[in-house]
């Protein structure tokens, strides 16, 4: 065998063995008579002595050439209390070099040397370091957690088809040239909706999958092409048996994982967490909701305020010591551009019960004061205030709240604050097409005491549907689904789709309706994300083995790239695109 033991196991009471190790130089230390070389594999590193009979072997090694070696367990002299194998060290009696490596292009340790893009292209190099191995070594425990509860609970794991039929609804599809089909394409699935629906009419009446899912769209620091999500349907159930399931999970996952107890999950409907946050996505870990003051500021000579369909205060607590310059550092952070505000008005809320404000001429200190008692504001505290288009409005209040959370540390990475959204419009009016679209998909099922309301106020129809929010971050969502032909008829009549377009695209789903469908609902939850949330970090990519980067492209293999004239004749693609690429 090529090892006895790895380079993270060995410890005080293995001293005197005769062992075998295997894996890659750390670094190395010339000290004369003796070298001292730090052995690394997934799981630790093992310090090696080498005499002085090994010595000219051992100083020709570099770093990440791959060793076996051969020797005894001894207790070290000078002890590193910093790792599981620091009590002790291997006096090398035989060392094999396996595979020498050439100069990695950046440093193989905790803090790296290398850029991202540098390390994208050199991935297998940046997946020998501990962080992103311990960021996989995180998502296989989740996954198999994932499995073990829910196997618990009598789902099962059921594949469903990649190579797929391509829909109009949702992102764009990542398509598949048929070459058996000439001028046919398949598309690669942005989630298994419909074939999870179609399991649930089979009888399977609890299914998952933890699937990987694909979407051609602009990429974030939380998004790639490629992702992967934990998919889940049920028969027989309504929107609270979800909840329940899927908070056990969750409170399972956070238990089992990170030995954390969450006590809460409570629920907001979406009009509400929009009025109090300007999100659908609240983070609850901290409060500073939305105070609306127009009554209180308008028709006082102020036209900015005067102006606007709302005027939107928050408080923040113990901040009336802001200067000038800490003010005006927000006022420029709400006028950048993907901000959008035109400006910000404060009102520090002085020890001594006075007021100071932006827009003191125009309001004096009894005004000031009643829109402290309407914000719930102390002597002490910070108003600051924005004011516009009511939706606008909202969402830079968010923005400018979520940036507040950050400046004074009240967003605490080790605390978890779980939430469910629900009662999410069915429908949104897209200006550009000027027809509805289904704020989720066109599967999810109205609420039914809104039913009567589609044909007469179809925007003011609420969904059975439900997101399950951590921190700020939407973690996964749902829905009860459709389960009658006629309703799914009529919600594509809504959507725009002809009877034939429908039938078309979704015929295949509408007859199987016909042949009992249970009731049924689920929920996807981005397990990417959940992984980047559990590792306490914003970021997708590096909870990701092999990611792409923002253009959507692999370095490292340098994907996508051009096929060959012959690949592009088998598959029948027309002659004016073959001359393109």
């Amino acid at each position: 065998m090529y090892r006895t033991h790895t380079n993270g196991e060995l410890r005080i009471e293995n001293v005197n063995n005769e062992v075998t190790l295997c894996g890659w130089v750390q670094k190395s230390r010339d000290l004369g008579a003796m070298t001292f070389v730090d052995l690394r594999d997934r799981y630790g590193i093992t310090q090696l002595v080498f005499g002085e009979d090994q010595s000219e072997l051992a100083k020709s090694l570099g770093r990440e050439d791959v060793i076996q070696v051969s020797g005894n367990v001894i207790e070290r002299e000078s002890k590193n209390t910093t790792i599981p194998t620091g009590e002790i060290e291997i006096t090398v009696n035989k060392l094999t070099i396996l595979n020498k490596s050439k100069v990695p292009p950046f440093t193989i340790e905790d803090e790296t040397d290398g850029g991202e893009e540098l390390r994208m292209q050199y991935r297998y190099l940046d997946l020998r370091r501990n962080p992103l191995q311990n960021n996989l070594k995180l998502r296989h425990q989740l996954s198999i957690e994932i499995r073990k509860y829910l196997d618990s609970i009598n789902f099962f794991e059921i594949e469903t088809p990649y190579l797929i039929k391509s829909t109009p609804e949702g992102a764009r599809d990542f398509v598949v040239p048929s070459r058996m089909n000439p001028n046919q394409f398949y598309a690669l699935p942005q989630s298994p909706q419909t074939f999870k629906q179609l399991l649930m009419v089979s009888g399977f009446d609890r299914y998952y999958q933890i699937v990987r899912c694909f979407r051609d769209e602009d990429l974030r620091a939380d998004r790639q092409p490629e992702f992967t999500q934990i998919d889940c349907e049920m028969a027989f159930v309504e929107q609270e048996d979800v909840f329940n399931t899927f908070e056990g999970m969750m409170t399972y996952l956070f238990k089992k994982v990170k030995g954390i107890d969450l006590t809460e999950f409570p629920r907001m409907d979406y009009a509400t967490a929009i009025e109090k946050y300007g999100s659908d996505k609240p983070d609850i870990r901290f409060g500073m909701t939305f105070n609306y003051i127009n009554e209180e500021t308008q028709n006082k000579g102020f036209n900015v305020f005067d102006q606007s369909e709302v005027v939107i205060a928050i408080v923040a607590k113990d901040c009336s010591t802001y200067t000038r310059k800490e003010l005006d550092k927000l006022t420029d952070f709400v006028r950048r551009p993907q901000v959008g505000a035109k400006g910000m008005v404060y009102v520090k809320c002085n020890e001594d019960g006075t007021f100071k404000s932006s827009v003191d001429k125009f309001y004096s200190q009894e005004d000031l004061k009643i829109w402290a008692n309407k914000c719930g504001a102390e002597a002490g505290d910070l108003i600051l205030v924005l004011s516009g288009d009511k939706a606008a409005t909202q969402n830079q209040m968010n923005v400018l709240r979520l940036h507040l959370g950050d400046e004074l540390g009240l967003r605490n990475p080790n605390e978890y604050a779980p939430l469910w959204v629900y009662d999410f419009p069915l429908l949104e009016w897209d200006e550009e097409t000027k027809r509805y679209h289904a704020m989720h998909h066109p599967f999810t099922s109205p609420k039914p005491e809104d039913m009567k309301l589609l044909d007469t106020d179809p925007g003011n129809v609420r969904a059975n549907a439900y997101d399950m929010v951590l921190n700020g971050v939407e973690i996964g969502g749902g829905s009860i689904r459709i389960h009658d032909r006629e309703v799914q008829s009529t919600m594509f009549d809504h959507l725009g789709f002809t009877k034939e377009e429908a039938q078309a695209q979704f015929g295949f789903l509408m007859n199987a309706f016909e042949y009992g469908a249970p009731p049924h609902g689920g929920i996807a939850l981005g397990f990417d994300r959940l992984c980047a949330l559990f590792g306490g970090q914003e970021t997708i990519r590096d909870f990701i083995a092999f990611p792409k980067n923002n253009g959507g492209r692999d370095v490292m293999i340098d994907s996508p790239s051009p096929i060959s004239s012959e690949q592009l004749d088998e598959l029948n693609i027309d002659l004016k695109v073959k001359e393109e690429l």
